[in-house]
């Protein structure tokens, strides 16, 4: 066999296990799983610093102790919880580039039980969900939820659950709004009986992710890097399977319009696409990013019938959804637009450099650009996944976006590890890995200080680590992805004794 591998099954024929390899990987699982055994035990202790109390009848799902957990100990246990996660995720990393193999299914298998064990258990991580059922209740009481605060609706045993953003209309897309007045409607005025509505949403959404992913991967070695980033990733767990976060919805809509796309572009691929992305954009505008992959495809392809129908469809889907919310449907989202979250790079230039929000935007915005360029550069391509293929230039831009935005959330990095999950190995996914486990850090929880009463020997947390140390970090990762789109330099090998040089 000459030449490169045609292949990722003929690629995975040729790689040779190197020693060691089969430990690392068994010793990475064990981490994993170690991992996520903390952030279940989070869950089940019941109400804390990590989990706000759930209003409900008796007998209602999700179900927990109610231990009276110290707060020392919940933030040890999913401080703990990242540390080990991350470690063991980069010894599964090492351990496939040694050669390192084993079946994708068990861990598949293993991954869906633990996001049904978390979808029968608590949200934990911040009270995000409090405001997704509040904004859900409100459409049933014939609310606006995009004009109307839970602090207008103060006396429903729902909308007045939340914790914090309490005067803040919705920022979700419409189909985001529908699917929390369906949990809604199904809780009526239990807060846990409907959180465990959406949480049940957020599994069907993970699960199905998980089937695109391994469907999608390619060859053995393929199908477990795709478990490894998705299904048994145990920060992809934390943040949006055990956080309850509703980016789950759209991770599953985005991944699913770039994987149809797969193979010959054809323009029943493109519409399937494209009423994706669309549906995508309808729960999170930044799911739509995506749809650059399948564009470029098609327009590199020279097919403006696929491009066309591609772009129309999506365009066509977002609008009706969108109209169908009403006229106020984006006054929020556009008011989000002007924030800086504590734990970006542009927090610093915010505090140290200007506070001008508009030029904060713009410079984002235009930083957003030339690294989804440099990223299209340096992302890896092989036979399987070509220059031009839609999962690596939508990998280029939605990873462009995250390392560069100036409002970010550790959940927010679903997005990259989904699309990543099908790439090629590379110097990337140790980026990724570090990004999430500093976002993931820095909001221990992602809750408000003084409203969970968190204890002064913790207050390092949010005013130092969150707005201080993590920022930085992050800004180191921004300036090292030129770095790592730079092309790697293979050393020429010295010519064989007696043979002569150019």
């Amino acid at each position: 066999m000459i030449g490169h591998p045609t292949s990722a099954t003929e690629a995975d024929m040729l790689v040779a296990p190197r020693r060691g390899g089969g430990r690392l990987g068994a010793a990475g699982l064990v981490a994993i799983g170690g991992a996520v055994g903390c952030f279940l035990l989070t869950a089940l202790l019941g109400p804390s610093l990590f989990q706000p109390a759930l209003d409900g009848r008796p007998g209602e799902p999700p179900y927990a102790l109610d231990a009276g957990a110290s707060p020392y100990l919940v933030v040890g246990l999913v401080a703990g919880g990242v540390l080990a996660g991350a470690a063991g995720l980069a010894a599964c990393f090492a351990a496939l580039r040694r050669g390192w193999s084993m079946r994708a299914r068990p861990l598949l298998v293993a991954g869906l039980l633990v996001m049904a064990a978390f979808t029968f258990l608590p949200p934990i991580g911040s009270s995000d969900h409090l405001n997704y059922a509040a904004y859900g209740r409100m459409v049933v009481l014939g609310h606006d939820p995009y004009t109307t605060g839970s602090t207008d609706v103060p006396h429903d045993p729902v909308v007045g659950a939340t914790e914090e953003w309490r005067r803040t209309p919705s920022v979700y897309g419409p189909l985001t709004t529908a699917a929390q007045a369906a949990a809604s409607w199904a809780g009526g005025t239990s807060v846990r009986l409907t959180v465990f509505g959406l949480s049940v949403l957020n599994g069907a959404a993970f699960a199905a992710t998980a089937l695109i992913l391994h469907r999608r991967a390619s060859g053995a070695r393929g199908r477990l890097r795709a478990a490894l980033f998705w299904t048994v990733n145990p920060l992809v767990l934390l943040q949006l399977v055990a956080g309850a976060h509703n980016d789950v919805w759209a991770v599953a809509l985005m991944i699913g319009s770039v994987a149809v796309f797969h193979g010959r572009p054809t323009v029943r691929k493109a519409v399937l696409s494209g009423v994706l992305a669309g549906l995508g954009a309808a729960v999170k505008l930044p799911a739509g990013l995506a749809a650059a992959g399948p564009a470029w495809t098609a327009l590199r392809g020279r097919r403006p019938g696929v491009l066309a129908a591609l772009s129309g469809s999506a365009v066509a889907v977002a609008a009706l959804l969108y109209a169908l919310a009403g006229p106020n449907v984006l006054a929020q989202a556009g008011r989000a637009s002007e924030m800086v979250s504590f734990a970006t790079p542009w927090h610093l230039v915010d505090v140290h450099v200007t506070g001008d929000r508009d030029v904060i935007k713009i410079a984002a915005a235009l930083l957003t650009v030339v690294l989804a360029l440099l990223l299209f550069r340096g992302l890896p391509r092989t036979a399987d996944v070509p220059r031009d293929d839609p999962r690596r230039v939508a990998a280029a831009v939605v990873l462009a976006w995250l390392v560069a935005a100036p409002y970010v959330l550790p959940w927010y990095d679903g997005y990259a590890w989904v699309l990543l999950a099908l790439l090629p190995a590379s110097r990337f996914d140790w980026l990724l890995l570090l990004h999430t486990t500093a976002l993931s850090l820095a909001y221990l929880p992602a809750r408000g200080p003084r409203v969970i009463g968190l204890p002064e020997n913790l207050s390092w947390l949010p005013e130092t680590v969150r707005p201080l140390i993590v920022p930085w970090i992050l800004t180191a990762i921004l300036l090292t992805v030129p770095l790592l789109c730079l092309p790697l330099r293979t050393p020429r090998r010295p010519p064989a004794p007696g043979r002569p040089t150019d």
